[in-house]
């Protein structure tokens, strides 16, 4: 065998150990949602045992003592989760749209006004943006949560650099047809951008359901609590158990995953066509 016809092997060799690697931590906690608690005390076995089913139906009906359902939190997260990203979209299109499209004094400067917000941590408006919302009644509220998290540099930047790719002659052609600046945004701008806008909201949606320092802060009722808050508040109770229940901790960390997952894998041919192509 000549070394040209090895390195194949070498690279699926290389993709295997690399993917096992990435889904050993997954199997693990399978195998402990899968147990009992009381098995878990001498270590986590290497084979699944039969309660995986039963551990997932326990924590999205009952949860852990003292919290609420897993499937609140989770509905709470989709709820943040959609709403963030929708309103990502919502902000970042026309904010790019005018700034690609309108030749107007000073949009240039708007533009990097707002790219350089990507150099401010969101963490230092945490403290001014909790007092906005606290004074505004807006404290475990979903608008509290979602609307302060909406602007976003990133998918700003993103949707300008897609826009530019579009040739003058389509606007100048629409202008010409008579198609004012929103009809053209609505009937050309966005149709061609359908797979940007799906990258772009996969992007959020992972974003926006992985929040938790923010809704911490402007959550105090243990019903508006996310799968993320969650997790961190059974692990605390977990630990005071005279036996930790570490296999119910395990089962939400798994319930967590699906809904990212399921988003990833129905928008995947989107998501990177979105971000590596052109005009569709």
């Amino acid at each position: 065998m000549t070394r040209a016809a090895g390195l194949p092997w070498i690279r699926h060799v290389l993709l295997i150990l690399v993917a096992a690697a990435v889904a050993l931590p997954l199997y693990l906690a399978v195998v402990v949602a899968s147990r009992p608690a009381a098995a878990l005390l001498d270590g986590v076995p290497f084979v699944p045992g039969n309660m995986l089913f039963a551990n997932l139906g326990h924590v999205l009906r009952e949860g852990l003592p003292d919290s609420p359902p897993v499937s609140r939190m989770l509905w709470n997260s989709l709820e943040m989760a959609m709403g963030i990203s929708l309103g990502k979209i919502l902000l970042s299109v026309p904010a790019a749209f005018a700034v690609v499209f309108f030749r107007v004094r000073g949009r240039m400067l708007a533009f990097w006004l707002i790219f350089v917000t990507l150099m401010l941590p969101v963490e230092v408006r945490f403290y001014p943006t909790y007092k906005v919302v606290a004074q505004l009644g807006l404290l475990n509220t979903l608008p509290g949560i979602v609307l302060p998290l909406i602007a976003s540099a990133t998918a700003t930047f993103l949707f300008r650099q897609f826009f530019l790719t579009f040739p003058p002659e389509l606007a100048d052609a629409a202008r010409v047809d008579g198609c004012g600046p929103l009809r053209y945004l609505v009937e050309v701008v966005l149709p061609l951008s359908k797979v940007n806008l799906a990258a772009i909201f996969v992007l959020e949606f992972i974003y926006g359901w992985n929040q938790y320092l923010w809704p911490l802060l402007t959550t105090t009722s243990p019903s508006e609590s996310t799968v993320v808050m969650g997790m961190k508040e059974m692990i605390s109770a977990a630990q005071s158990f005279s036996v930790p229940e570490w296999n119910l901790v395990m089962a939400v960390a798994i319930v967590a995953l699906v809904p990212p997952v399921i988003v990833i894998v129905v928008m995947q041919r989107w998501f990177v066509k979105g971000l590596t192509g052109g005009i569709t």
